[in-house]
């Protein structure tokens, strides 16, 4: 026997084989349909009884293995079934005549056997056979399972026979010699009459006997005869037939002890009635008594030593496959008893034991199998180390058979095979091919062994001819492995996988394998790293502000309830991640990542841009270029909000290698982030100012300064050009000013202007411009005013020019907090006070500022609303000198400018 049955366990043994084969032309999955349906048919209770028999069905057996039912009757084929399909009475003969000789195959050991005839009718098909039956489709067979199980009796009745035939034999002392194949040649000439000789063949067919009572349902006679077996045939030295009687009295133990199967085939079986009921019975007299064996078993071994314990089992089962060691020939005995002892040991959860009858197994010698057997050799042994736990062991053998079915030896290499087998590895290696996985903690198993396995799934999917997969798996192995990748194997990795992208480029669709397996998307979150969020203001020129008098609109958004918990946390939430500030529909936004480049070389990043969610956003994708471990860099991305409401930014998408990567921020718990939250209000109208003054540029607020000189009491008159460069109408225009750094000792408000001509422009639409003409009108009081100097030097306004002769010289002296600086020839400095001797001129600065308001109001569905308006500024600078002396009034402008995204924007006037 040369082809081992991996799938065997201890409670097979109890079961008859019964072969179900097609012939002639039979569609392979009508077969196959057929053939499930009696493989429902796996127990049998047999009328006036209260046995059950067991059969085990197969649609392919080797008749060599058949050679060896003596040796283990389970091991028989006692059935068959035959399939096939017949349409015309003319080809009749033709189809009963292959029948017969189907039959033939297995004529010495068949008890009986059947054949199903498909699409045959008429004369021939009305025929009562008990050998045949005739349906008229597959699909009108709707007694199948009936017939089966009358075929299943007339088996048994065959069966019990052949048992009490072989307890009631008359040959007297020639007992005849049962024997496996390889030992005819051994027993020619030896001395038949020999005690030696009688006692083998007493042992052998005690052990038989016992095979037979097993499959009989008679679990306790069973047992007897195994363990009388066992001291016949140790006396002898029959080390093949002895471990055949101890692997017999472990299977029948093993049935007594785990009804329920060990196989995990066989868990709706029902325990046998025998196993209860012939207990407290004794056997019916008459066996085996002109043998010497006392026809009463139940007298010669104590009932309660039959069956042996569970510890007894394993001991048993190890001296067993000992005594099959000994012979060359019996490798596939030995390894199928290892198999079984293994599912035994699964059971008991005793992995280390297990895991020895396993290795011992692993170097059993079978000869020269074929490459599909060794296939199927180590995958049962992965099978079974996954059974008693052993994970990673089971993936190195399941891997050593995906590696075999592309071995150089085939000459149709199955690299789908091959890949399917990788891809069942993947657990036994704590390897999993989502990435999120990866995110949840320390990295665990063997990196090196992983990556190993992912090289060789590229390769695989490389020579299927997917080269998808094998970007995917590259993206995988680059994303979740890159801690541990040399410098010489990040660039290899990368350059394989720009080699498969440019074919196929990777993006963010699940690859399905099968209904079960699917391949997630893997997101470069690596590639760049990202450490950190943050979304910006807009620019000061371009933020929006609050109106004061419309706050009230907004109240009836507000809970009606005093306290509420729900609500109270809800809005905890949100506050935690909206930011305070707004953006504004249509203008540039930006959020910056601070990055980092943790490849040895130069990474290129195409196609940047942001994730966003809650309303319509127009990305703007940038193109990076990170020099080789780059540290933080700051990378700024923009966009453009076309719609209001809350927008937020869920993360950022980019392109590296070919390989297209939408990184949610949720999936990077180590990024540091003040919120992503953030509201969007309505397009704001934008104004720009123009004046009727020379200006000068000033570097400060990105400002220019206009100014103009007076004398006490002159008024200038200064033109201000208003022009609408938005997209908004503008509503609404109010103008105020304030004097800066002062508290209205000396002069009041020195602007003033008339609006009723502007206002008549509105609404003003995009592109017009209207003008406003402002008043500088300086009047200043010096009466009365002791300590001038001193509170104009304290209000920030500069004072120069105060001789030392003049009389409000006797005025300035220093506060109590405020000390000298210096007294120096004639020369007296106080602090933010300069005197000099040669000039006779008091000059004062003064700064005002003109702020503008602009409102555009937008209605929707018959409601009015204001939009956030943009404050916009325009600051004066004025110089008061004494009455004889001239006034110079500046004022600070700050003008357009041009963003650098090629937009532009109002700043602070």
């Amino acid at each position: 026997m040369s082809v081992p049955d991996y799938m065997q366990c201890a409670e097979d043994h109890q079961t008859v084989l019964v072969v179900v084969q097609p012939f002639g032309i039979v569609p392979e999955d009508h077969f196959f349909k057929i053939y499930k349906r009696i493989a429902s048919v796996s127990q049998v209770s047999i009328r006036d009884s209260q046995r059950i028999l067991y059969i085990r069905y197969r649609h392919h057996y080797l008749p060599e293995n058949n050679e060896w039912g003596d040796f283990q009757t389970h091991r028989k084929v006692v059935g068959l079934i035959a399939i096939t399909t017949c349409t015309s009475a003319k080809d009749w003969p033709q189809t009963a005549e292959r029948f017969h000789g189907q039959k033939e195959v297995y004529s010495s050991t068949l008890y009986d056997s059947r054949c199903l005839v498909f699409g045959l009718q008429g004369e021939i098909a009305e025929q009562q056979r008990t050998d045949m039956a005739f349906y008229p489709s597959f699909d009108e067979c709707s007694d199948v399972e009936r017939r089966v199980e009358d075929f299943v009796e007339s088996i048994f009745i065959v069966l019990e026979s052949k048992r009490l035939d072989r307890a009631t034999d008359k040959s007297g002392d020639k007992t005849p010699l049962l024997c496996v194949p390889f030992e005819k040649k051994d027993f020619v000439g030896l001395d038949t009459d020999s005690r030696h000789y009688k006692k083998r063949c007493q042992g052998r067919m005690r052990k038989h006997v016992g095979d037979l009572c097993l499959q009989a349902g008679m679990l306790q006679d069973a047992l007897v005869h195994y363990h009388m077996a066992v001291e016949l045939l140790r006396g002898v030295n029959d080390h093949l037939w002895l471990g055949a009687a101890l692997e017999g009295l472990c299977s029948a133990s093993v049935i007594s002890h785990y009804p329920g199967g060990t196989g995990g085939k066989l868990l709706g079986r029902k325990p046998s009635i025998s196993q209860t009921t012939d207990a407290g019975k004794r056997h019916r007299p008459g066996a085996l008594t002109t043998n010497g064996i006392s026809a009463d078993t139940s007298t010669e071994i104590g009932r309660a030593k039959n069956c042996l314990s569970p510890e007894d089992i394993i001991e048993k089962y190890k001296e067993a496959i000992s005594y099959y060691g000994k012979y060359k020939n019996a490798g596939v005995i030995e390894l199928e008893a290892c198999v079984k002892a293994v599912r035994v040991l699964a059971i008991q959860k005793r992995a280390r034991e297990a895991s020895e009858f396993l290795q011992n197994a692993v170097y059993i010698n079978l000869g020269q199998l074929s490459e599909e057997e060794k296939i199927q050799r180590y995958s049962i042994l992965s099978e079974l180390y996954e059974l008693i736990g052993f994970h990673r062991k089971s993936a190195f053998f399941k891997r050593v058979a995906a590696m075999q079915c592309v071995a150089p030896t085939i000459p149709e290499p199955g690299w789908r095979a091959c890949y399917k087998l990788l891809l069942e590895t993947l657990p036994g290696y704590s390897l999993s091919l989502d990435p999120k996985d990866f995110n949840k903690g320390t990295h665990r198993g063997w990196a090196a062994v992983q990556m190993r396995l992912l090289h060789e799934l590229v390769y695989a999917s490389r020579r299927m001819g997917n080269p998808g997969l094998s970007v995917r798996h590259l993206s995988f192995l680059l994303q979740t492995m890159l801690d541990f990748l040399s410098d010489q194997e990040k660039k290899e990795v990368t350059q394989s996988l720009e080699n498969y992208s440019s074919k196929c480029p990777g993006g963010m669709e699940v690859i399905t394998l099968s209904a079960e397996l699917k391949l997630p998307p893997v997101p470069f979150t690596k590639l760049p790293i990202v450490r950190s969020v943050k979304l910006l203001n807009l620019p000061v020129s371009l933020r929006p502000h609050k109106v004061k008098g419309l706050l009230g609109q907004n109240v009836s958004t507000a809970s009606p309830f005093i306290y509420s918990p729900i609500i109270m946390h809800s809005r905890g939430e949100e506050r935690c991640k909206k930011i305070d500030f707004q953006w504004v529909q249509g203008d540039v936004c930006e959020v910056q990542l601070m990055v980092y480049n943790p490849m040895p070389y130069e990474l290129r990043v195409e196609n940047m841009g942001l994730l966003t969610s809650g309303v319509q956003f127009e990305s703007l994708p940038a193109a990076l270029s990170l020099p080789a471990e780059s540290g933080l860099y700051p990378v700024t991305l923009v966009g453009v909000p076309r719609t209001a409401g809350n927008i937020t930014v869920n993360g950022y998408h980019t392109s590296v290698f070919g390989v297209t990567s939408d990184c949610l921020l949720e999936d990077l718990p180590a990024v540091k982030t003040s919120g992503c939250l953030v509201e969007v209000i309505p397009s704001l109208p934008r104004l720009q100012l123009a004046t009727s003054l020379p200006s000068r540029f000033v570097c400060v607020f990105l400002s220019s300064s206009v100014s103009v000189q007076l004398f006490n009491g002159e008024t200038q008159q200064l033109t201000i050009t208003l022009e609408n460069i938005g997209c908004e109408d503008i509503e609404t225009l109010e103008v105020t000013s304030k004097v800066v750094n002062t508290k209205e000792k000396v002069f009041s408000n020195f602007l003033s202007w008339k609006l009723e001509e502007a206002l008549s422009h509105l609404p003003l639409k995009p592109g017009l411009t209207v003008t406003l003409t402002v008043s500088i009108q300086v009047k200043l009081d010096f009466s009365g005013q002791e300590n001038l100097l001193q509170d104009l030097n304290d209000d920030g306004i500069s004072v120069t020019g105060l001789p030392i002769c003049s009389p409000l010289r006797q005025v300035l002296k220093p506060r109590p907090e405020t000390k000298p600086i210096s007294n120096d020839s004639g020369k007296l400095e106080y602090s933010h006070i300069k005197v000099n001797k040669h000039e006779s001129k008091l000059d004062m600065i003064l700064n005002s500022s003109l702020q503008f308001l602009v409102c555009g109001i937008k209605s929707n569905l018959g409601s009015a609303s204001v939009d956030d308006c943009i404050f916009t500024k325009k600051e004066h600078q004025v110089i008061l000198p004494s009455s004889c002396n001239p006034i110079e009034v500046q004022s600070n402008v700050i003008g357009m400018h041009r963003y650098r995204y090629q937009y532009q924007y109002l700043h602070r006037y």
